[in-house]
């Protein structure tokens, strides 16, 4: 059995290669889905009733859809469209539009709990649309709803390993190309798991900070 996990030190350049594109892959579609998210969050608070459905069709289609499902649209569905990608690119668009749907609900969600008061007193002083947004709805959004967001972002890391299907060379393509090469399933799968609870813990740790600031803020 430490003869496997000695082979999984031995292929660490396969290995760190994998573990690097992961995270490069939670970096990217992280922070795109929670910009298009921000976005997303006025339409789902519109008062325009066709603005406010058209975003909730799209929320709704998302978090009904299997992410799995979604890539193969994404990456076997474009094509025939005449929109053709690499492997990397169409997994993190992938990504990107699937957890911004939940980004956007979950800052709404956020959005819900701030006091009416709030935003009346950014009125008054002559905060309107886009501004009013940007300087007094969008700042204690974020904080309250930094805890939701560094979930999604451990579920963004989860949802990356449904890449390897289309060839994208993450953690889990890498070390699946490990064990079969070398037979060695339990070592490379368990190594895997160790590491993305490595970054689940890193993504715990950085969420536990700016929520005890947030904390500090509101306090």
């Amino acid at each position: 059995m430490i003869a496997n996990f000695l082979i999984i030190w031995q292929q660490r350049d396969a290995v760190l290669a994998g573990l690097l594109n992961t995270v490069i892959l939670l970096a990217v579609s992280g922070v795109a889905s929670l910009l298009l998210g921000a976005l997303l969050m006025p339409m789902l608070m519109s008062q325009n009733k066709a603005v406010r459905r058209v975003a909730a069709v799209y929320v709704d289609a998302m978090r009904c859809a299997p992410f799995l499902l979604f890539v193969y649209l994404i990456y076997f569905g474009l094509p025939t469209l005449g929109m053709r990608m690499s492997n990397w690119s169409a997994g993190a668009l992938a990504l990107i539009l699937y957890n911004a749907a939940y980004m956007g609900e979950l800052l709404r969600g956020a959005w819900v709990e701030l006091p009416a008061s709030l935003i009346e007193s950014g009125k008054a002083f002559g905060f309107r649309g886009f501004t009013l947004l940007r300087r007094i709805i969008l700042p204690p959004v974020m904080l309250r709803a930094t805890p939701l967001v560094g979930n999604q972002l451990v579920q963004i890391v989860k949802d990356s390993a449904f890449l390897t299907v289309i060839a994208v060379g993450e953690l889990t393509h890498e070390m699946t190309g490990i064990q079969a090469t070398y037979f060695i399933p339990f070592a490379a799968f368990v190594a895997a798991v160790l590491l993305y609870w490595c970054i689940c813990l890193a993504i715990e740790a950085g969420t536990g900070m700016l929520n005890k600031f947030a904390e500090e803020r509101r306090a």
